[in-house]
């Protein structure tokens, strides 16, 4: 998006410009940090085997890398690098890795974007926010994210049909060849690791992303559940402040609301973005521990 099409009634045009500079120092120490702390957790793993802290490890490993999904979602808007093409490239590997293809994710995210929060058309509310315990503990699970993946990506691989509404038809095509070079490539994995009887891609992918889901689960419900069902980018999308170490490992996302309201403006300049927006109005959280004993509280008093 063009820094220059941004609404201006917040903030001036050029403070915006100058925000919306995107950067590929920024972008790949960000991401070498990622993959650094990735590659730790990997290694803990490998030297857990056989000990009985291997289930933690495994856990921490999901962790760190389901949470490549912040690095997917800022390739998706282009705005992690300042080179088009690494934006391309780490969005394919992140959203391989999670099973979301890059660009059927960046039309779902960017739906989601233009109608946040309107029950009719944001995509995202195709399911419910939860309104139960037991819906809460079905959504966090990831089960849900889970078999959504697969049957969507195999529906568009095997039968070529693309039925949701966000997609154009011009990109339909787009869409299902995707999803065909990408259980291609699973199909490829499994050959492998049979052909080698190797267990790395259940030991060091599969079995840690089913682990770690439920807390990027975790994470994403406290965007927008509970806020306001409107257009207005600062109540209908909420901002939780967070200690530095959750905001290095999810790319800045907790500033939420600032995204959404600036969504050219790229992961590393939402912290000077979130201090020059006004306070009246906005939509805050102070914890994602204290935002979801809220939810539970309000949860159990309902039934």
């Amino acid at each position: 998006m063009d820094p220059d099409a941004l609404p201006t009634s917040l903030l001036p045009r050029a403070t915006l410009r100058n925000l919306s500079q995107r950067s590929d120092a920024r972008g790949g120490l960000q991401l070498t940090t990622h993959l650094g702390l990735l590659a730790a957790s990997g290694c803990l793993v490998w030297a857990s085997r056989g000990h009985a802290w291997l289930v933690a490890a495994l856990l921490l490993h999901g962790i760190v890398l389901c949470f490549l999904f912040c690095a997917l979602h800022e390739c998706v808007h282009r705005s992690a690098f300042d080179t088009q093409a690494l934006n391309d490239s780490i969005a394919w590997v992140c959203g391989a890795l999670l099973i979301l293809p890059p660009n059927y994710f960046r039309l779902f995210h960017f739906a989601h974007h233009r109608y946040t929060q309107d029950r009719a058309r944001d995509p995202e509310l195709a399911t419910a926010p939860p309104a139960t315990l037991g819906a809460y503990l079905w959504r966090i699970c990831g089960l849900l994210y889970w078999r959504e993946r697969l049957q969507t990506t195999l529906r568009h691989a095997l039968t070529a049909r693309v039925t949701e509404s966000f997609v154009p038809a011009a990109q339909a095509a787009v869409v299902v060849r995707e999803a065909r070079v990408l259980w291609i490539g699973y199909l490829a994995i499994a050959a492998l690791s049979l052909y080698l009887h190797s267990a790395a891609a259940l030991i060091y992918w599969l079995v840690p992303a089913i682990l770690g889901q439920p807390f990027l689960r975790l994470f994403l419900l406290a965007e927008h559940t509970g806020c306001a069902f409107d257009e207005d980018m600062l109540a209908n999308t909420r901002t939780t402040h967070t200690n530095p170490a959750v905001l290095l490992l999810t790319w800045r996302m907790p500033y939420h609301a600032e995204h959404h309201s600036f969504p050219s403006v790229p992961f590393h300049a939402l912290a000077t973005l979130n201090a020059l927006l006004p306070a009246a109005g906005r939509v805050t959280s102070g914890g994602y521990v204290a935002w979801h004993r809220a939810l539970l509280r309000q949860l159990r008093a309902a039934r």
